[in-house]
């Protein structure tokens, strides 16, 4: 009789393991897209896990079948599926974001004593999806949270803009309007493009009016891996601080700019070779 029960919990366990394998090994397939790997075949994908040919594809099979990746036509190869927009449009909206980069900015903003922001790109502007105050307070009565800054004005969008790509960039900006909120705000794209030249030089970016003629800036990108996915900026009331440097607070935001990338990347762990079958 134990002899008997022995076996059955073993059975349990056996496949108790193999499901996990399994799941390790779908979001191990997930997790190796990227701008570089943008679809799998079956074969190759095989090889570069270690699975034999027919374990690969149940793996692509059931991961399309649930929207996670879709068949291309023709070619029979694996581009990631819609189920993925809608799990991230719900992280968004339930304040995944926000919440991942709110410790990050509350350090930044209580080190620096200056309101930190993170924003993302949002077509021609960055959008702000977290804010923190300084200890003196916010530079300016409107929130920061939801705004939206073009790319000719400001530090937090000029640090994302100046590291992309030139011809991304120009695609995005060019034929487009520039609209003058100050004196400082550049309006000529030639001139824009000197600045986002000299900010790549630099590795951060600093403004003082260009968006808020009450308001100076200091921006640097957030990166996954050496691609700008956003920005982080510290950002002060001029009058308040009339002669303040804004530079010397440079190593806490290039420390929170490195955080913030790290949190973003999750890098996938390779499947376990599988038996071939």
């Amino acid at each position: 009789m134990a002899s008997r029960y022995r076996s059955a919990a073993l059975r349990v366990i056996r496949v108790a393991t193999t499901s996990l394998q399994t799941v390790e090994r779908a979001l191990a397939i997930l997790l190796s897209y990227s701008e570089t790997r943008s679809e799998w075949g079956v074969t190759e994908l095989a090889a570069e896990f270690g699975l034999s040919r027919s374990t690969a594809q149940r793996l692509l099979a059931a991961l399309a079948e649930q929207g996670f990746l879709r068949v291309v036509p023709y070619s029979h190869r694996y581009r990631l599926g819609p189920a993925l927009w809608r799990m991230a449009l719900l992280w968004e909206r339930t304040g995944g974001l926000a919440a991942l980069a709110g410790p990050v900015l509350e350090h930044l903003a209580a080190r620096t004593g200056r309101t930190a922001v993170f924003a993302i790109p949002d077509g021609a502007h960055v959008r702000v999806v977290a804010a923190v105050d300084g200890v003196s307070g916010p530079p300016r009565s409107h929130l920061f949270r939801g705004a939206l800054y073009p790319a000719h004005a400001g530090a937090a969008s000029r640090a994302y803009f100046a590291f992309l790509d030139r011809l991304e960039r120009r695609a995005l900006l060019d034929d487009r309007p520039f609209g003058r909120f100050s004196d400082h705000t550049p309006t000529d794209l030639t001139a824009l493009e000197a600045e986002f030249d000299n900010t790549a030089r630099l590795g951060y970016a600093l403004s003082e009016g260009e968006y808020d003629a009450r308001t100076r800036a200091l921006g640097m990108p957030v990166r996954m891996g050496t691609r700008p996915v956003a920005s982080v900026a510290v950002i002060e009331d001029v009058a308040s601080h009339p002669e303040d440097d804004l530079l010397d607070h440079l190593p806490e935001l290039e420390q929170a700019a490195t955080k913030l990338g790290d949190a973003l990347v999750t890098r996938a762990r390779q499947a376990t070779p599988a038996r071939q079958e």
